[in-house]
C-alpha cells in the first residue's frame, strides 16, 4: 500500500505540478483503483495523507480559528513607479552600511486569489489556514487536501524539514471559472463575479466534496516558519520548495539591483492576460533573508517587500445607446451600446448597468463620454461619467414600463433591484427557456443544443414546449447542419421524453424559485400535475421543504391561463403528467440514502428519482443521519466512513430490490 502510494504521488506531482505526465491516465487510474481496493480490505492502515483521501465527503458545522505561528503580513502597495523607488530607498536607508549596488530583489507575480498557510509535520500535511486578519485564520484543512497540487505527503524530505508551514495563493484557473459559472446558470444559481469570489466561496465551503469539483489550483511562494532554515535568500527557499515537490509559477525572477526590476513590470503589464488565471501585479522583495530580518516589520507590512499594483485597465468612450435585455428569468437588464473601443485585449462595444439603481447613481445617458473598465468581469462595466460643459448629454434615462419584446407587464419586487417581465410567453426568454426545458435534469432531450433552438424559434416552428411534439421529423432536417439521421435522433429523443414524469416536468417548466429538489418534492406528495394545479397556497406550504417564497411562486404560475392552456396542451401530445411510472409510494419513507462509486444499470439521477419516488431521498455526505450507503464500482471514502459509522451498506442488486424492481 506504502509503494503504491509513493508511486501515485509521484505521478500527482508530475501531472498537477509539473504539467509533464509519464504514464496515460487509464494506467494512472488502475494504480489507484488497486490502492483503493487494499484500503478497503484494510480500513485500519489508511493513512490521512493517502492519495484516496482528497474527494472530501465531511460536512463541517464550522469553521475553527486558527492561531498563525507567525503572522500572515499584508503588503504595502505601490501604484507607480516613483512610488516603487520610495520603497527602494526605505530599504536603502533601513540597510545602513549596505551598498544599493548589493542588494538584490526577487520578482515574482501578484496572484489575484486566497492566500493560505499549510502546516507539515515529519511531511505529512497536517493543518491548512485561511490569512484572516494576518494573526487568526480558519482552518480550512479539509477543503485544502481536495487541491491536487498540494502534496500530502513530503516525508523524503522529512530528516532535513521537520517542521515546515508553506505559504500560497489558492486560485481558479479562468477555464474552470467560465465553467463553473456556465454550470450555475444553468441550475439557476448567481455565477461569481470573478474568479477570486469562486475560489474563496468554494475555499469557505462546509461541504469539502463541493469544494473537489470546484478544480481550485495553488501556487505556493514561501514559508512561514521551517525548522532548521540552512537558506540565505528567499529564492534559495523556492527552490527549495520546487525540489520538495510544490508548485511554483515558473514566471519569478531574481534582479541584481533596482532597476532589473523595472522591465518585469512593462512586461507583465501587457502579458497578464494572457495567463489562465488573474494577476494583478508583481511582488517585489528583498531576495537576503539577513537583510530581511534586518528591515523587519510595521504592524502591518514587512519593510522587505511590496506589491506593484496595475490599475484595472481603462478605457474612453461614448453611449451610443442604451437597450434593455430580457432575460431566461425575465430579469430586465439595461445595456450600454458603446462607441466600441479595444480594452484588455478586446474590442468592447458593450457594458452591462446592471439595474435602475445603478443608472441612477451614476446618472449615465445616451452621449456621455464614459471610462469603462474590464477587471475580472466577463462584462466590461462603466466606472463614471466624464461631465463637462460641453458635454451634449441626452436625458435622463428611464427604465420601460412594459417588456421591450413583448409589451407585457413589468413587476420589481420588493427588496429586489431588478424588473422583471411576468409574461410567461415572452419570446425573449422562451429560447433560453426551451434550452433549460430539454436540459439533462428536466426533460432530457438529447440533440438539442442552441443552434437547433434558435433555427426553431426564429422559424416560428416552436412557440411554446408543447411545439416540440408536433415537429415534423421533414422540416427538421432541412435545418441548417441538421441531416435526415440527425433530426431522425431528435425526434426519437423528444418522444422519448414524454414519459420522463411529472417531478422533471415541473423542473423542466422553469416555475421561479422551484429547483430540481422542490419539484421531486411535490411530486411525491401531489403524484398528479392536476392535484398540484388545484392545491391552494397554504396547502403548499404545509409540504415539508416547501416555504412560502416557493408556495407564492408556484400559485401565481398556475392562476396565469397561458400557463393554464400550456399544461393542457402537454398532456394533450402525451406528456406524463403524474409521477414517472406510478412508482408512487412510502417503502422508503424517510430514509436517507447515500451513493458511491459507479452503478452499473441506473445513472445517479435515476438512482435518486427512484429513491424519491418512495419517499427516500439522497444526500452528498455521510453522517449518522445516513440510513444506507449504496455501494457501486470503486467506490470512494465514503464507503470507509459508512463503515467506521456502523452504517449498513448494500449493493446496486440489494437497491434494486427495495425499489421493488
Amino acid at each position: 500500500m506504502e509503494r503504491l502510494r509513493e508511486e501515485i504521488r509521484h505521478h500527482d506531482t508530475l501531472y498537477y505540478v509539473q504539467d509533464q505526465p509519464s504514464i496515460p491516465d487509464r494506467e494512472y487510474d488502475l494504480l489507484m483503483r488497486e490502492l483503493q481496493g487494499l484500503e478497503e480490505k484494510f480500513p485500519d492502515s489508511v493513512t490521512p495523507d493517502s492519495p484516496t483521501q482528497r474527494v472530501g465527503g465531511k460536512v463541517a458545522e464550522k469553521f475553527t480559528a486558527i492561531v498563525h505561528k507567525t503572522p500572515m503580513l499584508s503588503l504595502d502597495n505601490a501604484f507607480s513607479v516613483d512610488e516603487l523607488r520610495e520603497f527602494h530607498q526605505r530599504v536603502i536607508k533601513g540597510l545602513k552600511n549596505v551598498s544599493p549596488e548589493d542588494i538584490e530583489y526577487f520578482v515574482e507575480l501578484k496572484f489575484d486569489g486566497l492566500a493560505v498557510t499549510l502546516t507539515y509535520e515529519n511531511g505529512v500535511f497536517v493543518q491548512g489556514a485561511t490569512r484572516g486578519n494576518g494573526k487568526e485564520g480558519e482552518d480550512i484543512t479539509a477543503n485544502l487536501r481536495t487541491i491536487k497540487s498540494i502534496p500530502l505527503n513530503i516525508s523524503r524530505k522529512k530528516e532535513k524539514y521537520g517542521t515546515l508551514e508553506v505559504r500560497g495563493e489558492v486560485f481558479m484557473p479562468r477555464e474552470s471559472f467560465r465553467k463553473l459559472n456556465k454550470t450555475r446558470e444553468a441550475d439557476g444559481e448567481t455565477p461569481f463575479a470573478n474568479p477570486r469570489n469562486a475560489a474563496a466561496g468554494s475555499l469557505r465551503l462546509l461541504d469539502s466534496s463541493i469544494t473537489a469539483g470546484r478544480k481550485l489550483d495553488i501556487f505556493v511562494y514561501g514559508v512561514g516558519s521551517m525548522k532548521p532554515m540552512p537558506f540565505k535568500t528567499h529564492s534559495e527557499i523556492q527552490t527549495a520548495l520546487k525540489d520538495i515537490g510544490f508548485k511554483l509559477n515558473k514566471n519569478r525572477y531574481v534582479c541584481g539591483n533596482f532597476e532589473e526590476v523595472l522591465p518585469h513590470i512593462e512586461k507583465w503589464r501587457i502579458e497578464k492576460d494572457t495567463l489562465d488565471y488573474d494577476v494583478d501585479g508583481l511582488v517585489i522583495k528583498v531576495n537576503s533573508l539577513d537583510y530581511q530580518r534586518r528591515l523587519g516589520a510595521t504592524s502591518k507590512f514587512p519593510r522587505w517587500a511590496i506589491a506593484y499594483k496595475y490599475e484595472a485597465e481603462k478605457a474612453e468612450t461614448e453611449v451610443e445607446d442604451i437597450i434593455c435585455q430580457v432575460g431566461r428569468t425575465g430579469a430586465i437588464t439595461p445595456v450600454a451600446i458603446l462607441m466600441p473601443v479595444f480594452i484588455s485585449g478586446s474590442t468592447v462595444s458593450r457594458a452591462t448597468l446592471h439595474n435602475e439603481d445603478e443608472i441612477k447613481k451614476k446618472d449615465i445617458r445616451v452621449g456621455d463620454r464614459v471610462i469603462i473598465e474590464k477587471a475580472g468581469e466577463i462584462i466590461p462595466r462603466v466606472v463614471e461619467v466624464i461631465k463637462t460643459a460641453k458635454a451634449k448629454r441626452g436625458a435622463p434615462f428611464k427604465m420601460p414600463v412594459k417588456c421591450p419584446d413583448c409589451q407585457g407587464a413589468l413587476s420589481r419586487p420588493e427588496e429586489e433591484a431588478v424588473l422583471r417581465c411576468v409574461n410567461y410567453d415572452c419570446p425573449a426568454q422562451f429560447k433560453e427557456r426551451l434550452f433549460h426545458f430539454a436540459s439533462r435534469n428536466a426533460m432530457d432531450i438529447d440533440h438539442f443544443g442552441p443552434a437547433v433552438i434558435e433555427q426553431l424559434v426564429d422559424k416560428g416552428w416552436v412557440k411554446n414546449y408543447s411545439d416540440l411534439y408536433k415537429l415534423d421529423p421533414q422540416d427538421v432536417a432541412r435545418l441548417e447542419r441538421m441531416a435526415e439521421k440527425s433530426a431522425q435522433n431528435l425526434i426519437e429523443s423528444i418522444e422519448k421524453s414524454k414519459s420522463a414524469g411529472l417531478a422533471r416536468l415541473l423542473h423542466a417548466l422553469g416555475i421561479r424559485h422551484v429547483g430540481q429538489r422542490a419539484s421531486m418534492i411535490l411530486a411525491r406528495h401531489f403524484h398528479s400535475m392536476s392535484k398540484l394545479q388545484n392545491a391552494q397556497q397554504e396547502d403548499l406550504e404545509f409540504v415539508m421543504e416547501i416555504g412560502g417564497t416557493v408556495a407564492e411562486s408556484l400559485t401565481a404560475f398556475f392562476q396565469q391561463t397561458p400557463n393554464q392552456e400550456e399544461i393542457k396542451r402537454l398532456a394533450e401530445c402525451g406528456v406524463e403528467m403524474t409521477i414517472k411510472g406510478e412508482n408512487v409510494g412510502t417503502a422508503l419513507s424517510g430514509k436517507q440514502f447515500v451513493l458511491t462509486g459507479s452503478l452499473e444499470t441506473l445513472t445517479r439521477d435515476e438512482a435518486k428519482e427512484k429513491i424519491a419516488a418512495l419517499g427516500g431521498r439522497v444526500t452528498s455526505t455521510v453522517s449518522k443521519k445516513t440510513d444506507y450507503v449504496v455501494i457501486g464500482a470503486d467506490p470512494g471514502s465514503k464507503a470507509e466512513k459508512a463503515k467506521k459509522l456502523g452504517i449498513e451498506t448494500v449493493t446496486e442488486k440489494k437497491l434494486k430490490q427495495m425499489l421493488g424492481e
